[in-house]
């Protein structure tokens, strides 16, 4: 029974020192996890990991010690906070900033073509543009073609 404890207790540490390795960058391959890398100190950082396991450290305290020695960038997911906020904001950003564009274009376009209406009642001659702009709005798009319907 004891060794059944012993050979689960080396299954849980071997488990939670690898999902901490996956989520470690190697500091001398940079673009690899100390799991993947072979380099010698990525053997040494999975060691310290198994280390740490064993005495009895939580995964938060290991990774805070991993970033206190190596600083921020060793961990893969960096924490979120004022100085990474842009970076982690950045998309959603750029998103928000290009709907609007596209939103204020439409609205644009729809008040145009209310101001041209107004001005075709009034009497007022459209340009070119306006024309042009008012047919490629006013004119049906053609029947669509349906490959069931045979006369068509």
């Amino acid at each position: 029974m004891a060794a059944e404890d012993d050979v689960k207790q080396r299954q849980i540490v071997e488990t939670r020192a690898r999902n901490i390795s996956h989520n470690v960058r190697c500091t001398e391959c940079g673009s690899q996890s100390i799991e993947d890398s072979q380099a010698d100190v990525a053997i040494l950082l999975r060691k310290l990991i198994r280390d740490e396991i064993k005495s009895g450290k939580s995964d938060k305290e290991i990774y805070k010690k991993l970033e206190d020695e190596f600083g921020e960038t060793v961990l893969y997911a960096p924490k979120f906070d004022l100085q990474t906020a842009a970076i982690w904001l950045s998309p959603v950003i750029v998103g928000g900033v290009a709907a609007g564009i596209w939103a204020y274009q439409k609205h644009r376009q729809r008040t145009n073509v209310h101001i041209m209406a107004l001005n075709l009642v009034r009497g007022v001659p459209l340009t070119p543009r306006e024309k042009e702009t008012m047919l490629d709005i006013l004119t049906p798009p053609p029947p669509a073609k349906r490959w069931w319907w045979p006369g068509k």
